[in-house]
């Protein structure tokens, strides 16, 4: 059953063939007899957010797949065992937590201790955000939810133990009581407390205190700086991709450890490295990733086909671009439902 289940649900598009049951008390009962169709229905509702859980604990979108399969496996595996004392819900936060520690704790013991060390780092699909959010909303609920996927805030996410990084996203991301994240993690309401405390001590430090507010999404203000830097970029027009970054802006490529700080090293290596420099030769094509404005880059062959090379994404606050970070992983191209070739 296990190598069916791997195909049973796409974890990208979250495609399920929903069971004419729609009971979950039914639903429920028929999956614990080995109904594929009915278990199907019955993780249905929980996919997207079971996927982005895994994301935060992990900052990874291709670990989250591989850890929202387990969870699932997991969960088919262990169905007979789910006695209804909490909900279900609960109980498949329980078992993708435990999977993603397991998954932090296989990365190894060496300490993190800045973003930079985060080489697993990738970005997410602001389509599978979207699919999240409730258009009846609170609006500060909405403003949460985007800061608790910033890019900034996954990565310092990275350097918290993977309890802490648990405790965290449950008790303040998704709003659990103390009691809930004890009895999930299996430990104490001081404990959890202490976690809480300590994790929030960390992200509170310089080095992984995330930045001032960027823009609000999909603004005016925002459009405009991105409109500028496409053009700019395919016109080769590197005094006006400048202006348009912050005296402080920041070029980071995740895995490699490489930190270029500074309006004019940013242009500088713009102006000289990607296609020796030959931007015209770059196609750039709009996307988004965890709320921030993003752009997928396509490279020319030897043969002149563009093809897949990366994804840049952009942090924009006061009108300029303040952070820049590029992922050379042409594998997320699947993931933002972007060609791999233009």
């Amino acid at each position: 059953m296990g190598g069916q289940l791997i195909g049973l649900i796409a974890p990208r598009r979250y495609r399920v063939r929903v069971s004419v049951q729609t009971n979950s008390s039914a639903l429920l009962d028929a999956a614990r007899t080995g109904d594929n169709a009915a278990f199907e229905a019955l993780m249905a509702p929980h996919l997207r957010a079971l996927h982005l859980h895994s994301y935060r604990m992990l900052g990874s979108y291709h670990d989250a797949e591989e850890a929202l399969q387990e969870t699932l496996l997991r969960a088919w595996q262990g169905l007979g065992g789910y006695e209804g004392r909490a909900p279900l819900r609960h109980w498949l936060y329980r078992i993708a937590t435990t999977t993603c520690l397991k998954t932090i704790n296989r990365r190894g013991r060496e300490p993190i201790t800045t973003t930079l060390d985060v080489a697993w780092l990738q970005p997410y699909p602001d389509a599978l955000l979207d699919q999240l959010t409730d258009p009846d909303a609170d609006p500060a609920a909405i403003v949460d939810r985007r800061e608790s996927v910033a890019l900034a805030f996954i990565a310092a996410l990275q350097l918290l133990p993977g309890t802490q990084r648990a405790v965290l996203i449950l008790r303040e991301v998704l709003g659990w009581p103390a009691q809930q994240v004890a009895d999930l993690l299996d430990t104490t309401v001081p404990a959890v407390n202490s976690a809480l405390q300590r994790a929030r001590a960390t992200l509170a430090q310089p080095r992984t205190a995330a930045a001032s507010p960027a823009t609000r999404p999909h603004s005016a203000r925002e459009r405009q700086v991105v409109d500028a830097f496409l053009r700019a970029w395919h016109a080769r027009d590197i005094p006006t991709l400048a202006a348009l970054l912050r005296d402080d802006a920041t070029l980071h490529m995740p895995p490699q450890e490489i930190l270029i700080t500074g309006r004019d090293a940013v242009a500088e290596f713009f102006a000289t490295v990607p296609a020796d420099g030959r931007l015209d030769l770059i196609q750039l094509v709009e996307t988004r990733a965890n709320g921030h404005p993003a752009l997928a880059a396509y490279l020319p062959d030897d043969t002149g086909d563009c093809r897949g090379y990366g994804i840049m994404v952009l942090t924009v606050e006061g009108g300029q671009v303040t952070t820049i970070t590029g992922f050379p992983d042409a594998t997320l191209f699947a993931a933002f439902d972007l060609p791999t070739a233009r």
